[in-house]
């Protein structure tokens, strides 16, 4: 049978004889049609049977391997075609390996490319990628050519010669793993600058060869490809993070020397964990129980305690999360020490989806840690409070989803100890807001059980004046304010014991803030805080402390500037308190007299007038709330008030009597001050009025003139002729002021002076008084503004009770002179009227 096969390979050769002798002639059109003849014969589709065409193959192949390197391009695509059908259909193609693999290696493995053409530069891998399939163990001893043929291709610049070359170099891998172990470091680096390209296909086949390369290799060029393959962590394309996962995991179930690495692997498998595309979560998820269940199943010895007596999760395990394997935990837990430093780095990083990723990871990590996380909490809180401060927002949600994971499985007693020293000395740091936020976030998840023997500690280190008082940045409140909800959703009616710390925060945040819906969020706690300790509401709450706040106010008092934050909390809890303050007058008023002594910081006087005169405006439901202000009214005047109408020079002592005439003039209004107690200083009272009258501000002129109004309203039928008699020449030089008002407001306390003229006032002894008062009223009835005449008018009819007959005769001895003659005739008619 083998003679009748040679003999009819021989008649083959004797036929194709002349097709062979074409291949030798300078026309190109010759040496195609005679390389298509010999295709056509020889393996086309009326080809050889295999038994004869291995006799051929043998015969024809080195004049064909010359045409792989024809002028003619089409001649070097018929002669590759050819070669590559005969290595698929001989039974034997090993034994073409010593022709074809020296001409692959000088085609494809010289430094400069031999062969321009793209189409045949990737034919030629394809013929070497079947060589690989075909001829498997047996391409042993081309080692050599092999590797040079692809650390060239896989650089080649046609991404079809890329791929086709990376998966060349996967199979070579697996065909001979015993000798290409030797060379193949040499293949890292051209991979390497393969695993950038813009073809994302390429970018999966540079992966996939990459995880070949260090699978058949030494292991030892491990390092060198890691920091690749995590950048491609990073890849827009599904498929590349795919294939980084799938290589990843090989590694970590296959790799040699896996043991070594397993610090150095696990995180990279384990940041698909969190990957956008659910297939690729899934693989990871499925690759990494494998890798727990084979390391668990090596070392059964060491994990024997473990695996009977550590089944149950820890009690306040997240909902919805399935716990990793022992194995998986293990795994994590023995690399943990050798991650952190990488952790702590790469949460920082320039490169905002790194620090993201990382943090993601960090997650994963610590759900795998559990409670052995409490041996690495120092460096973990480090990198969370940097991770609190970052710009980016999915940074800083998922540095608080670690944060909260802490608070499940470490001891409160151990990351109270290190989080609170932190937080009393960051507010100044360059972000002072971290510690609060990673707090707030381990409180978060912690248990009311485990937070009770510790609530006292949190209450005072919160209330502290450097962690509540020392930043006015609106981040930095907000989480004060996120530490105080989250402290009562927590530990609920155990925030009895530290309520008044809380309401010291809360209050504290609110005199500091600017922002409108940073006090809304306050004032929603405030009431949260009256509802979890089953209180009617804000009056109670308050009721309950205020003799603590104001004591915790009176305290710090000496001190106050105009810059303090106690002058706003004086302003928020007088306010808030509302009726409450009423009850507690013998604490509040010593406070106020301290800050409004005269040489105390003028600007300091003027916050706490102002906050004193909305009190005043509302008496009835603050100061005088339980009806008990007329007791202290007498002190109130004479300690508060009055030693700040003293004129002092400067335009802020100015300012500050302004401010305490306008408290003044409340106080007066309000109704909680008896004609008793203003007779009891009347007369430094109106000395310091008339003198107000004189200031340069139009507001204090105006607030005087009304003060003496009200007064007078007071003491209606009271005050002596004298000083009746030293009020009008005052309130007169007024209705020449330049301010209109001012005048309208003298005008109507002259009016006001005519009604309460007493009985001891004599109009016979005071006529000169009378006479000189009515006109120089009555020359005003010709005041270029109207209104002021018309003001005028009444004021004199109201003037006419005092002296109606001297009123009469001074109308009667002005009105042929006045320009304002009809308003002379409606007084003369007047007077007429109510004298007859």
């Amino acid at each position: 049978m083998a003679a009748e096969e040679a003999r009819a390979a021989a008649d083959v050769l004797r036929s194709l004889a002349r097709h062979l002798n074409c291949l030798n002639e300078d026309n190109k059109s010759t040496r195609k049609r005679a390389l298509e003849s010999i295709r056509k014969e020889t393996v086309g589709d009326k080809g050889l049977p295999s038994s004869e065409l291995q006799e051929v193959f043998a015969a024809l192949l080195k004049p064909v391997l010359k045409c792989v390197s024809d002028p003619a391009e089409r001649c070097r695509e018929t002669a590759i075609q050819t070669i590559t059908d005969f290595i698929r259909g001989v039974p034997k193609p090993e034994d073409g390996l010593p022709y074809l693999m020296p001409c692959l290696a000088q085609r494809l493995g010289a430094k400069e490319i031999q062969e321009p053409a793209e189409e045949l530069r990737l034919s030629m891998v394809e013929l070497l990628s079947l060589a690989v399939e075909v001829c498997g163990r047996k391409l042993a001893p081309y080692l050599d050519d092999m590797i040079k043929i692809l650390q060239r291709t896989t650089v080649d610049p046609f991404p079809d010669v890329k791929r086709e070359s990376c998966r060349c170099t996967i199979l070579f891998a697996r065909c001979v793993p015993d000798h290409f172990h030797m060379q193949a470091e040499s293949l890292v680096k051209p991979l390497m600058q393969t695993l950038s390209h813009q073809h994302s296909r390429v970018r999966v086949a540079a992966t996939e060869a990459t995880g070949a390369v260090i699978q058949y290799g030494t292991g030892k060029n491990v390092d060198d490809v890691l920091s690749h393959l995590a950048q491609r962590l990073f890849d827009d394309s599904p498929q590349v993070r795919k294939a980084v996962t799938a290589v990843v995991g090989d590694w970590l179930l296959h790799l040699q020397d896996r043991y070594s690495y397993f610090h150095k692997l696990i995180p990279l498998l384990l940041s698909s964990f969190s990957d956008d595309i659910p297939e690729i979560r899934n693989q990871a998820v499925a690759l990494w129980g494998q890798v727990g269940a084979q390391w668990e199943k090596e070392n059964e010895d060491d994990l024997k305690d473990k695996m009977d007596f550590l089944l149950s999760p820890p009690s306040r395990y997240p909902p919805g999360v399935e716990r990793p394997a022992l194995g998986c935990r293990e795994l994590v837990v023995r690399n943990l020490s050798k991650l952190m430093p990488a952790l702590g780095r790469d949460a920082g990083d320039w490169l905002v989806q790194t620090r993201v990723k990382t943090l993601q990871l960090l997650r994963v990590l610590l759900l795998h840690a559990e409670d052995h996380c409490t041996q690495h909490l120092q460096p973990l809180l480090t990198t969370l409070y940097r991770a609190c401060a970052d710009p980016e927002l999915a940074a800083r949600k998922h540095c608080l989803e670690s944060a909260e994971l802490l608070g499940v499985f470490v001891n409160p007693e151990v990351y109270l100890r290190l989080l609170l020293t932190e937080v009393s000395n960051s507010p100044s740091s360059s972000s002072p807001w971290g510690p609060l936020m990673v707090l707030g976030a381990v409180l978060k998840g912690s248990s009311k059980e485990a937070l009770r023997p510790h609530l006292l500690q949190l209450g005072n280190t919160l209330a502290q004046p450097d962690v509540c008082q020392d930043s006015q940045q609106v981040v930095y409140l907000e989480q004060l304010v996120l530490c105080v909800e989250v402290l009562l959703r927590v530990c609920e009616e155990d925030c009895d014991i530290i309520s008044l710390q809380l309401l010291k925060v809360l209050v504290t945040v609110q005199s500091l803030s600017t922002e409108q819906e940073l006090c809304n969020k306050v004032e929603e706690c405030v009431r949260c805080v009256c509802l979890v300790l089953g209180l009617g509401g804000l009056s109670d709450l308050y009721r309950r402390h205020m003799t603590d706040l104001l004591q915790w106010l009176s305290d710090s008092q000496h001190c106050w500037t105009a810059h303090s934050v106690h002058k706003n909390l004086l302003d928020i809890i007088a306010l808030q308190s509302g009726p409450v303050l009423g009850e507690f007058l013998p604490q509040f008023l010593p406070l106020l007299q301290s800050c409004l002594e005269p040489s105390r910081d003028p600007e300091l006087r003027l916050h706490v007038f102002t906050v004193l005169s909305k009190l005043l405006l509302n008496s009835s439901n603050t100061l005088n709330s339980q009806r008990c202000f007329g007791d202290y009214v007498g002190v109130f005047l004479q300690a508060l008030l009055l030693p700040n109408l003293v004129w002092r020079a400067g335009r802020t002592a100015a300012a500050v009597r302004t401010s305490a005439l306008s408290c003044l003039l409340a106080l007066l209004q309000g109704g909680a001050i008896s004609k008793e107690q203003v007779l009891s200083v009347e007369p430094k009272l109106i000395a310091d009025l008339i003198s107000a009258l004189e200031e340069d501000s139009q507001l204090s002129r105006l607030l005087a003139s009304r003060s003496l109004e009200t007064l007078m309203s007071i003491t209606a039928h009271c005050l002596s002729p004298d000083t009746c008699n030293k009020i009008y020449p005052e309130l007169l030089k007024r209705v020449d002021d330049s301010s209109d008002e001012v005048r309208a407001e003298a005008l109507k306390a002259l009016s006001v002076w005519f009604s309460s003229l007493g009985k001891d006032y004599d109009p016979n002894t005071c006529r000169p008084h009378l006479q000189f008062l009515y006109q120089q009223l009555l020359l005003y009835l010709d005041d270029p503004d109207q209104r002021i005449q018309l003001i005028v008018l009444d004021v004199l009819k109201v003037g006419s009770i005092a002296d109606p007959i001297l009123l009469q005769q001074e109308v009667e001895a002005v009105r042929d002179k006045q320009r304002s003659a009809e308003y002379c005739d409606q007084l003369l008619s007047h007077i007429r009227s109510h004298t007859a």
